[in-house]
């Protein structure tokens, strides 16, 4: 199982040592990120971004794992699901995870119409949205995975309080 800490306020640290046990900690993560959220995913090609996605959607009964694919081309997948956070228990979620590694400027980024998203019952996953300082700024924190020896993964969450 994965390994955590509690690294202050609003701040997390998770190692993981397998796919599978990545997949895990995004079922538990989902607890955490109550809609509206907009959070950056940050990490390497390969780091498993999309795999601690498989893991958020389907802790939120949006989708299975295998149902869950990387945006590279289509930019944007939509699944929708049941929060299942305790005070939110059962309402709608729609699980946004986009990929803007393709994306190629501000005016291509505006064409994608992510503020039409970002509604209360929305919580967007946004894999290299730090190329673009207008996400940043509007994000409400990042994930962070970083790739460590073999499959281990160090992924930390962390949420602007406010």
């Amino acid at each position: 199982m994965s390994d955590a800490k509690h690294a202050g306020k609003n701040r997390w640290v998770f190692t993981t040592h397998s796919c599978e046990e990545t997949i895990t900690l995004g079922r538990e993560l989902a607890k955490l990120l109550t809609p509206p959220k907009v959070l950056v995913l940050r990490g390497d090609l390969g780091a498993g971004k999309t795999t601690l996605v498989k893991g958020i959607a389907a802790a939120l009964g949006a989708a299975e794992p295998e149902e869950v694919t990387s945006p590279t081309f289509t930019l944007i997948h939509e699944y929708a699901g049941r929060s299942v956070e305790h005070e939110n228990l059962g309402a709608t979620v729609l699980l946004y995870h986009l990929d803007l590694y393709r994306i190629e400027g501000q005016r291509q980024l505006e064409t994608l119409g992510i503020e039409d998203l970002m509604t209360p019952q929305s919580l967007m996953l946004i894999e290299w949205g730090e190329k673009f300082p207008a996400v940043v700024a509007r994000s409400d924190g990042e994930i962070v995975i970083e790739t460590l020896p073999g499959d281990e993964r160090r992924i930390t969450l962390a949420l602007r309080s406010g």
